[in-house]
């Protein structure tokens, strides 16, 4: 409560407090800024639904887009890479809180044959599409080392 003279009037330290307080707050408020970005690939809407096993190669790239890298491990892989950061204070660091590779495999027709969404939980490569933890391969190395920096990763994936 502000000090007052005895007409009831806060007195002149009292408001010069009180201003400083208020500005103090306000600039520590500015600070706080709880933003998260994501860099990468956004999945659209209903995205993977749009593109079932089956699909051509040309639905993927409507739908999806081009990816950004892809691989030729048996037969023709797209990777959608994603990535999203926080930022708690506006001159803070961003930190990575979550990072995907969507990885649509192709058969020798050039068809959907499965999709992948790759993610980590609980520190391990996880499939959130089939609910597993992928086992060996080329490509688990290739989604490790993507997922495998988590945390110490740059602060954005190149797009």
């Amino acid at each position: 409560m502000l000090s007052q003279e005895a007409h009831g009037k806060p007195t002149r330290r009292a408001l010069i407090s009180g201003a400083a307080a208020l500005t103090a707050g306000l600039m520590l408020s500015g600070c706080l800024t709880a933003e998260t970005r994501t860099h990468g690939f956004v999945m659209p809407e209903d995205g993977l639904e749009q593109v079932p096993v089956g699909s051509s190669r040309d639905q993927v790239l409507i739908v999806l887009g081009t990816p950004q890298t892809t691989a030729t491990l048996d037969n023709e892989v797209f990777y959608y890479i994603s990535q999203r950061s926080q930022q708690t204070f506006a001159f803070s660091r961003p930190e990575i809180v979550d990072q995907r590779v969507v990885a649509v495999y192709f058969d020798e027709d050039q068809l959907v044959e499965r999709i992948a969404n790759y993610g980590l939980q609980d520190g391990v490569v996880f499939d959130f599409v089939s609910q597993t933890t992928p086992t060996g391969g080329a490509d688990l190395t290739f989604i490790g080392q993507i997922l495998g920096g988590l945390g110490s990763a740059p602060s954005s994936l190149p797009i």
